[in-house]
């Protein structure tokens, strides 16, 4: 059984996108609703946080230092020496309907960053690829993006609709960023009210065995999938809503996951007093780093 640890205490509104920057042996994450990213180094407690005037849907490491965030009105580079932002990118959306969401680097050094379309009436949203500055539609089309991740050898690109309970794999050529063909992984039941109700997907990381966890959001639990979509791992959780996680630690094998408390109810609060809190535990087989953006 899985022992869950409190990494960090203080609630995130809605926590996201937990990020484990090995060179700095810290921990980043963004609390979208606040508008907010912040750093925790696990080895002293040492915590920074970084307020900007938009909300950052995901991060990824630079290779120039400091972080690509991706906020609701476009990318930009934050310095976390000055706290500086430097542009980088427009947002290429409605941005009255649409922000950035779920997203992470490939080995190549792009950034990829899907959307969510807010109406969340029809897929709206889709994944973009930011390379070198430029951004550029990837298609996709999603009503709330998630779950990106990538298989050991780029080959396999994974995604998800939170909305369609619905994790996809496709065809990926990393030389020049391509999608290819797609099938579905896992499809979630979607009727909520259900006595076996198991929550929806969202956020995700693949361990070094291409094994593919995912945050089941509302469903108080994370799933440890095979590359073709068997549960092989089930880690409740003391919070109803996990959004993702990143492998980090010097050997990679802790777990950080985020979580979220806003718009929960009392009754849910009350059961899950941890709700917002940085969440961690020890798992057998470790993450890998993940890749930076080159600008």
């Amino acid at each position: 059984m899985n022992q869950i640890e409190v990494a960090y205490d203080q609630p995130m509104q809605l926590g996201e996108c937990p990020l484990w920057h090995a060179e700095e042996a810290a921990l980043y994450w963004v609390d979208i609703s606040a508008m907010q990213v912040h750093r925790l180094r696990p080895a002293d407690g040492r915590h920074a946080m970084w307020q900007l005037n938009a909300e950052p849907g995901c991060i990824g490491r630079h290779a120039n230092g400091g972080l690509i965030v991706a906020m609701r009105t476009g990318l930009a580079h934050l310095n976390t020496d000055n706290g500086e932002l430097s542009h980088i990118a427009d947002a290429p959306y409605d941005t009255a309907t649409a922000r950035f969401n779920d997203g992470r680097c490939d080995a190549a050094g792009r950034f990829w960053t899907g959307t969510i379309y807010e109406p969340r009436d029809h897929a709206g949203a889709q994944l973009y690829a930011v390379e070198k500055g430029v951004v550029r539609a990837a298609g996709n089309p999603v009503t709330v993006s998630n779950g990106l991740g990538f298989s050991g050898d780029s080959r396999t690109l994974y995604h998800s609709d939170t909305t369609a309970h619905r994790i996809c794999s496709y065809e990926f050529e990393l030389a020049t960023g391509k999608i290819g063909e797609g099938q579905v992984l896992k499809q979630f039941a979607m009727d909520k009210s259900a006595a076996d109700y198991g929550g929806r997907p969202d956020g995700a990381a693949v361990d070094s065995e291409d094994a593919y966890w995912c945050a089941m959001y509302e469903g108080g639990r994370l799933l440890r999938l095979s590359p073709a979509g068997e549960v092989l791992h089930e880690v409740i959780l003391p919070a109803r809503c996990p959004t993702m996680m990143a492998f980090g630690g010097e050997d990679l094998r802790t777990l950080y996951i985020t979580t979220v408390r806003e718009k929960r109810g009392a009754a849910e609060l009350e059961r899950y007093p941890l709700s917002g809190c940085i969440l961690s535990l020890r798992v057998d087989v470790p993450g890998r780093i993940e890749p930076a953006y080159i600008a």
